[in-house]
């Protein structure tokens, strides 16, 4: 009888011990689930740089669209929309790409960060030529942008033009991220997303927002500094990308085409305004944009005796392990120097 006892004992106290392992693993697991990264979808590389740099080690980016692709042309996949049902955070500009807009709206996505929400997009590429003073001395620095980061993008109500215009909503120039300072709100406003995702990890982000606006400020400074004392401030593109880095040194960008590279061929009448533009501006270079043909970049430098050169407009970096938005940047800067007799 006693033995029988002490072998109930026995096994009730193995039973505790057990539901004890099992509460303390629950426990560990929950640890766990703590500690995993947040998962990020970016809809192409500047979003996906930005993810990166201010999310750090906390963070699994995934860029929908593929490194040297066209952004503009995306379409997703199932498992694409998918990846941005399941992310913590999506990171996007409403507008630019289509497929990405009408996913968040129709997807049970958890947070965005819509970076048009944190600054202003400006029309650029239209048809101003008119406007333009030839030949004079307009080295004004144009400071277009203040503090645009602190809105929150929680709400997602986006859902874009269904073709494949190059253009933001309402017919806005997408290319913000090539104005440092801009970048720079964008950066902020993507970190305060980042924080309210993840609230266990606020100061780390908060930390590396600020040193990354530190170097988009320091980038900005090298334009200044790089630009002074040039011989010209125009520049002519085979498509309007550049004028958000136009407007805020100082230059003036002409272009072949508009915002759109595949809006059609230039008019004759203004291919002519061109060539006076040219000779009257002291322009020096044709600039193609890297990621599209020069074909029309090398006529009008033919026909003018130009030289032709690119400026990379930053939509996708074809080797992510050897190129970043600084070093680019910087090439940028160096082919703008070169064509403005800056160097």
């Amino acid at each position: 009888m006693n033995r029988r006892r002490r072998l109930i004992r026995a096994s009730a106290a193995a039973s505790t011990l057990t539901a004890g392992a099992l509460v303390l693993s629950a426990c560990g697991g929950d640890s766990t689930a703590d500690d995993r990264k947040v998962d990020v979808a970016a809809s192409f590389y500047p979003m996906e740089f930005l993810a990166k740099e201010i999310g750090g080690e906390h963070v699994s980016v995934t860029q929908l669209t593929e490194p040297g692709a066209d952004p503009h042309n995306l379409e997703l996949s199932p498992k694409q929309v998918g990846q941005l049902s399941d992310a913590d955070l999506v990171v996007y500009l409403r507008g630019l790409q289509p497929a990405v807009d009408q996913a968040v709206e129709q997807a049970d996505v958890q947070r965005v960060a819509e970076v048009s929400s944190y600054t202003t997009l400006e029309t650029h590429g239209g048809d101003d030529h008119g406007e333009h003073e030839h030949g004079g001395d307009s080295h004004g620095e144009h400071d277009h942008g203040g503090d645009h980061g602190e809105e929150s993008a929680e709400g997602h109500d986006g859902g874009g033009d269904e073709g494949h215009d190059h253009s933001a909503e309402g017919g806005k120039d997408p290319h913000v991220w090539l104005d440092p300072t801009r970048y720079a709100e964008i950066a902020k406003g993507v970190g305060k997303q980042l924080a309210k995702a993840d609230p266990k990890h606020k100061k780390t982000y908060q930390r590396n927002t600020k040193t990354l606006v530190t170097k988009l400020k320091a980038l900005d400074a090298d334009f200044r500094a790089g630009l002074d004392g040039r011989e010209s401030d125009t520049i002519i593109t085979t498509h309007a990308a550049f004028g958000y880095l136009t407007e805020r040194y100082g230059l003036h960008e002409e272009s072949i085409a508009g915002v759109d590279p595949e809006s059609g061929s230039a008019s004759g009448a203004h291919l002519k305004e061109l060539h006076q533009i040219a000779k009257e501006d002291k322009v020096s270079t044709i600039f193609s944009a890297s990621n599209s043909s020069d074909r029309s970049a090398r006529t009008l430098a033919d026909d003018l005796g130009l030289k032709t050169d690119n400026l990379n407009p930053l939509e996708s970096v074809r080797d992510p392990e050897k190129q970043d938005y600084f070093s680019v940047m910087r090439a940028n800067l160096t082919a703008l120097r070169s064509a403005l007799g800056a160097g």
